[in-house]
């Protein structure tokens, strides 16, 4: 385990730590590589998207600071609110280091805690290899795929997917 793996803190997020996230995900989303979200995503727009009503928000931290966050929800209201979805970015250039993984474990720690059976995500971008190796290593497969549903900012039109486990 690396010194960053041992010092990594996940803690549920605050407001204080907007500013934080903001920076990660206003990255993360213009790069326009791995997320649907528009590039040119508003501040505003961006906080009721990943801190709004009904979403459990996660933080982790190294040596004080925030260096990826995740959100936690029902994937769908009502009937198929047994099923969580989650989305989770690092901050660009700490690739790598396993903070990811950690976040994964935690999510589904968190995700059982609250009650769901199962977890899925609907739109992992197929190019997006390192997120697909990492869902897989934590038990998700890929149980659907959406033909050229990503308008990928350098390579066009790729594939998404839809990745799924049980808790």
């Amino acid at each position: 385990m690396s010194a960053a793996q041992r010092t990594i803190v996940i803690r549920p997020a605050t407001e204080a730590d907007w500013p934080s996230v903001w920076s990660i995900l206003s990255s993360v989303v213009a790069a326009g590589c791995t997320y649907t979200l528009e590039p040119e995503l508003s501040e505003s727009n961006a906080k009721a998207y990943w801190m709004g009503p009904g979403l459990s928000v996660y933080v982790a931290e190294n040596d004080g600071e925030i260096v990826g966050t995740y959100t936690l929800k029902a994937n769908q209201r009502g009937l198929g609110s047994h099923v969580a979805n989650a989305g989770f970015m690092v901050r660009p250039g700490l690739d790598g280091r396993g903070i990811g993984f950690q976040l994964g474990e935690h999510s589904l720690v968190q995700a059982r805690a609250a009650g769901f059976q199962a977890m899925q995500f609907n739109a992992v971008v197929s190019t997006n290899h390192r997120a697909i190796a990492l869902w897989q290593r934590l038990g998700f497969a890929i149980v659907g795929t959406v033909p050229k549903a990503f308008r990928h900012r350098q390579l066009g039109l790729v594939d998404l997917h839809i990745m799924h486990r049980f808790l």
